[in-house]
């Protein structure tokens, strides 16, 4: 009984074994399945409730920048109130527009032409091409009223961001009007529309670049480099038009008007408000530069953004108290799609107390319609008995139907663009020649100035905004971390305050040894392009290397998504700012942190910059010694190789499904404004001497490859720096895709 007892007991402990065994197996694979590692994601700001727009954050910071400064002025304006006070604050805003815009070119011969004739009942339309300055073509079309007694009102209509320019129908429903009521019109191109087609290829025939907006920001970059507005040639132009109005027998030169709509309105606001032959002013829809724009719709392009304006206190608002007491009538709608309205009741409502204060209370107008973007039948009836009130025509003012042109029917040209049919200058042109004399006066600095390299790093320093990141509030956040085969992935930001963070991806080898030298890393991709396994970081941490790939603002995950691509740009050069000057304080951020780290060697910090962020690198080492060497891969020359080159790619942005009508989008985040003014990259490159240097596949402008001459040309200048203190071996020249793991071996050994 007993050993049947016993043998019962046994088969029980065993499969009570059995059972207790296979429960462990299957929890065993369980625990298994539970900890298969996750696919990796790189955003440090996943799931962070304080940075969940990291898109805004550059634009965001731009912006409340730029409203502190019109703060500033809006108080400043405030506080005016007498007659005396409007006044000296005309004089004021007049000489600050003349530092800005800068000195106009001298009056020359317009030698106007009439390229061709069309004969209506009741009027008549010259085809006219005129020089503003010389060798620099304006096409019009002149609507002249027929069988007008003496002298008639003339109305400068200068024309928004349309590409067909005046002979879109819209357009040319108010010339004739106008003209029938008995005022002559003439109706311009602005740069970049109709035939003033800046960089026109007959490839396409049409621009290479795009349509009108897009030249716009293409040549304005050229301008800003020089420290200036292109607003400059659309103002010029409205002011030479004007010239050439006032010549004729038949026209009453007490009696000019100008309207414009759109970015029309903007080059109204400026011609109405410098010249002071414009009579009567009517800007329709305009670009309000003012807090309220830069808070809802973003900047501008270029035209619209006069150099460091908002530094200079000056805005749009300005503008039109500038014409105080002449009349004016400002018209806007409720749901612009691009402009704002609260900016424009702001503008008016300090503008009243202008008028008011000058005795012209009942010259301003404003009218706001409800309507999209777009010239209504109202807003079109309202011009026309405005023009007609204030320039003394008599007659019903309501709106006839229009007979309407084909569009070739209005060119004045037979090519139906300058280019091809006149050739002469186009604002590259003009631009080049005042950017020769820049250059040459850098030259002549880096040869006779002793002095040359504190001068250089003092103007780079102001005209790019930089502000200097020492902190002890400089340290590491995380938000998650990767462990890889040999080291870990940190996912880290350094948080700015409140204004803005630094994500960052900290790679820190599996090892022993107490300190690493360390690589900051700048690809214009983002931090994340290099960061796959088996990339060329990962080389890097294998080598052991601490590698910290960043995203400086409006780069990878802090890209701008708030606005379009030039928006962060342009609202950095209203306040005096820029974005190399941002991205290399945030480098520099990065550096002093990584200086701090336990397991880094402050001595030996290194940077490795990718394209065109090789630029706010090259800035930031000029700034900054805790940078000990620095490796650029592909970086662009100089900004001389695209202010004298016609065509460039730096800052493009290739649009999908844009075909030939806006290929791109350009940028001007690698420019700091007004750089030519005082110095270029090489002048940056040779602030860094004696510390190392390797430039591997130096860039032309066009972001492709520079020939031989062109390294030679802007290297020279470093190199004779580097010899002068006995480094030259410090500052290497290599060919494109030289092994990065070599050049930072290089660029890390031994000293300072």
């Amino acid at each position: 009984m007993l050993k049947k007892q016993l043998i019962v007991l046994i088969i029980f402990i065993l499969a009570f074994n059995a059972i207790v065994s296979g429960q462990k197996k299957d929890t065993v694979m369980n625990a298994v399945a539970l900890l298969k590692p996750d696919a990796e994601n790189l955003d440090v700001f996943q799931q962070w409730v304080k940075w969940n727009n990291p898109g805004d954050m550059l634009l965001d910071l731009l912006t409340k920048e730029a409203v502190s400064l019109y703060d500033k002025r809006n108080r400043e304006v405030a506080a005016i109130t007498t007659e005396a006070d409007w006044k000296n604050r005309q004089i004021l805003v007049k000489e600050k527009l003349a530092e800005i815009i800068g000195p106009f070119p001298e009056k020359t011969p317009l030698n106007p032409k009439v390229t061709g004739v069309i004969k209506k009942d009741g009027f008549r339309i010259e085809k006219i091409v005129f020089e503003s300055f010389p060798g620099f073509y304006v096409t019009g079309c002149l609507y002249v009223p027929e069988k007008v007694k003496g002298k008639v009102p003339a109305i400068l209509n200068v024309i928004g961001h349309n590409q067909e320019s005046f002979r879109n129908e819209l357009y040319q429903v108010i010339n004739y009007n106008l003209v029938m009521k008995g005022m002559m019109v003439f109706a311009i191109d602005p740069p970049g529309q109709g035939e003033h087609v800046q960089n026109y290829d007959p490839k396409v025939n049409f621009s290479s670049v795009g349509y009108s907006v897009v030249e716009h920001n293409y040549f304005g970059n050229y301008a800003f480099l020089s420290g200036y507005s292109c607003a400059k040639y659309f103002i010029w132009d409205g002011i030479r038009a004007i010239d050439y109005l006032v010549s004729r027998k038949d026209v009453d030169p007490e009696r000019i008007g100008m309207t414009g709509w759109s970015g029309g309105g903007t080059v109204t606001n400026y011609v109405a408000a410098l010249d002071d032959r414009v009579k009567a002013s009517i800007p329709c829809s305009w670009a309000n530069a003012n807090k309220r724009l830069l808070e809802t719709k973003a900047a501008s392009d270029a035209e619209a953004i006069l150099y460091h304006s908002a530094l200079l206190g000056i805005t749009v608002d300005d503008l039109i108290e500038l014409r105080a007491p002449k009349p004016t009538m400002m018209v806007f709608v409720s749901r612009d799609e691009y402009l704002c309205l609260q900016g424009a009741r702001e503008s008016y409502a300090e503008a009243k107390k202008a008028y008011g204060a000058l005795n012209g209370s009942d010259n301003l107008v404003f009218l706001e319609e409800d309507s999209k973007h777009w010239l209504t039948p109202k807003i079109r009836l309202a011009m026309y008995t405005f023009f007609m009130k204030h320039l003394n025509v008599k007659g019903d003012p309501a709106e006839v139907e229009a007979a309407v042109f084909p569009r070739e029917q209005l060119n004045v040209t037979p090519t139906g663009y300058i280019a091809p049919y006149l050739g002469g200058e186009m604002i590259f042109d003009v631009n080049k020649r005042i950017a020769e004399k820049q250059i040459a006066s850098i030259e002549d600095s880096r040869t006779n100035r002793k002095d040359h390299l504190d001068i250089v790093k003092a103007n780079a320093l102001q005209l790019s905004g930089y502000k200097d990141p020492a902190s002890i509030d400089n340290q590491f956040f995380i938000n998650g971390r990767y462990q890889r085969n040999g080291y870990t992935m940190g996912k880290y930001a350094i948080e700015v305050g409140d204004e803005y963070a630094i994500p960052v991806l900290l790679f820190i080898p599996d090892d022993n040894t107490p300190k690493h030298p360390a690589v900051v890393w700048l690809n214009p991709k983002g931090k994340s392009a290099d960061s796959a396994p088996g990339g060329e970081i990962e080389k890097l941490v294998r080598k052991g290397y601490i590698v910290a790939a960043v995203d400086p603002l409006g780069i990878g995950e802090v890209k701008n998504t708030a606005g379009r691509e030039h928006t962060d740009s342009y609202t950095a050069i209203l306040s005096g700012n820029s974005i190399p000057g941002i991205r290399a304080s945030n480098i520099n951020r990065l550096a002093d942190v990584l200086s701090r780290h336990p397991q880094i060697d402050p001595a030996r910090i290194g940077a490795v910059g990718i394209d065109d962020l090789c630029i706010p690198l090259i800035y930031a080492a000029s700034f900054n010694k805790n940078i000990s060497s620095l490796v650029l891969l592909g970086s662009p020359a100089s900004y001389r190789s695209v202010a004298m080159n016609r065509d460039y790619r730096i800052g493009f942005t290739v649009r999908e499904g844009g075909g030939y009508w806006h290929p791109y989008e350009v940028d001007f985040t690698w420019g700091v404004g007004g750089a030519l003014t005082a110095f270029d990259i090489p002048d940056l490159i040779a602030t860094i001497a004696p510390r190392k240097i390797v430039l591997s596949g130096i860039k032309n402008q066009m972001m492709v490859a520079a020939d031989q001459q062109m390294v030679e040309k802007d290297t020279e200048y470093p190199f004779s720096v580097y010899k002068a203190k006995n480094v030259s071996g410090n500052l290497r020249i290599e060919p494109a895709g030289t092994n990065v793991g070599i050049l930072v071996d290089w660029a890390l050994s031994g000293n300072r």
